[in-house]
């Protein structure tokens, strides 16, 4: 079984609008630094997933209202996604921690849409991790036992500064919650010894393996799980931390699941890789 945890369906058929509306793909096009290539309908989407032996892939939206003018997909319109697969998707929620009611829908999002936790994209959002006007925010996570995903590392998006993804620039947050659990997508790259560093002190914190390949993915990967920390790291530390992802569209699940799978490591090692820590990170099970 494997788990896709930080998947952006811009593609999506089922939510794709031409125009230049804060719903339309020209907006999305823009504002999200993404080229055209859709829509896709459910066939194509499926197809690309049994491609990559994926079963259940989490969507992950984006609230930028204040800082872009409007979402990168919708609670609602992820909710319809879910609706319409749940058997092949779960859905995250996000919101705007500038806006008054932030809480109020962030909340509505649990109760009422099924969220399964919050994407937060601090640098493309315009605020910092500990800023207080997140704090209801991470409140409403840990009384409903939801985890926080947060957009680390290397960012694409258009004014969405890399000073903003360091991995340590979430440390406060990560520390002052250890009842929330936190995950660093992108592995944080290309920071990725301190991404380390924060996996090692906060047994809270979580990372992805959504890295930006600048050659190829399994070149990446080999790097990722057998250079930069060393031939073993991953599996003699970190196991129970570090969860598949790949962060399509921008990178195809299949192609990063084809580089993972050419990396040694245990079978129990990796079935937790695939699948086993994203449910942990989910339902905060041990």
């Amino acid at each position: 079984m494997v788990i896709d945890m930080l998947v952006h369906p811009l593609l999506y058929g089922d939510i794709y609008k031409p125009g230049d509306g804060p719903e339309g793909f020209a907006f999305w096009e823009r504002e999200y630094g993404m080229g055209h290539m859709g829509p896709m309908d459910w066939e194509e989407i499926e197809v690309e997933l049994n491609a990559g032996d994926v079963q259940l892939s989490a969507l992950m939206p984006i609230d930028a209202t204040t800082a872009s003018g409007g979402c990168f997909a919708t609670n609602e319109q992820i909710a319809q996604i879910v609706a319409a697969h749940p058997d092949r998707f779960i859905g995250f929620a996000s919101v705007d921690p500038h806006c008054p009611d932030a809480a109020e829908k962030l909340e509505r999002a649990f109760r009422d849409l099924g969220a399964r936790g919050l994407s937060l994209h601090p640098a493309k959002q315009g605020f910092a991790p500990d800023d207080p006007l997140a704090e209801p925010l991470y409140e409403l996570c840990e009384t409903y036992n939801r985890p926080v995903v947060f957009h680390a590392g290397m960012s694409w998006e258009p004014k969405a500064p890399l000073a903003q993804s360091h991995p340590l620039a979430f440390e406060r947050t990560i520390m002052d919650h250890p009842n929330v659990r936190f995950s660093l997508t992108h592995f944080g790259w290309p920071w990725v010894r301190e991404t380390v560093a924060m996996l090692l002190k906060y047994p809270n914190c979580y990372a992805d393996t959504s890295i930006t390949y600048l050659d190829s993915p399994e070149e990446m990967m080999s790097r990722l799980f057998t250079v930069d920390m060393g031939e073993r790291w991953f599996e003699r530390s970190f196991s129970h931390q570090v969860m598949f992802a790949s962060n399509t569209p921008r990178f195809r699940a299949f192609k990063l699941k084809r580089a993972l799978d050419a990396v040694p490591m245990p079978d129990d090692v990796r079935e937790l890789l695939y699948s086993g820590n994203a449910l942990r990170f989910l339902d905060g099970e041990e």
